[in-house]
């Protein structure tokens, strides 16, 4: 489900919200899940899985995300490490307070990016 298409992963969120619930499925498959349909509606993520790639510079980005101060005490809940040890694969500097600041003019090169397509 985590790389179907975009109606694929918004018809089986339900389900997977359902099977943690049950203690069928593990929270932190259904963060990723969360955060995919999340960026696909144009909305932020609320865990920071979602990475990006600026198309000018070839850098990674983390994909919008809401509340960043709070991103590692929502991932703790749901079995996953802190954001700054996960970025760090794609040479990212967690920094909540200047992601912050930049989340306005990120939002904007998105759209540009997505404009062009």
């Amino acid at each position: 489900i985590q790389h179907s298409d975009q109606a694929t992963q918004e018809k089986y969120l339900p389900m997977m919200r359902e099977a943690v619930k049950n203690g069928k499925a593990r929270g932190s498959s259904l963060a990723l899940l969360e955060d995919r349909v999340a960026i696909g509606q144009g909305k932020r993520q609320r865990y920071g899985s979602q990475i990006g790639t600026d198309e000018e510079t070839k850098t990674y980005f983390l994909l919008p995300l809401e509340d960043p101060e709070n991103v590692d005490k929502r991932r703790a809940e749901v079995g996953l490490g802190p954001i700054a040890d996960y970025v760090k694969r794609w040479n990212i500097m967690w920094d909540a307070k200047q992601y912050n600041k930049d989340l306005p003019a990120l939002e904007r090169k998105i759209n540009r990016q997505q404009k062009k397509k």
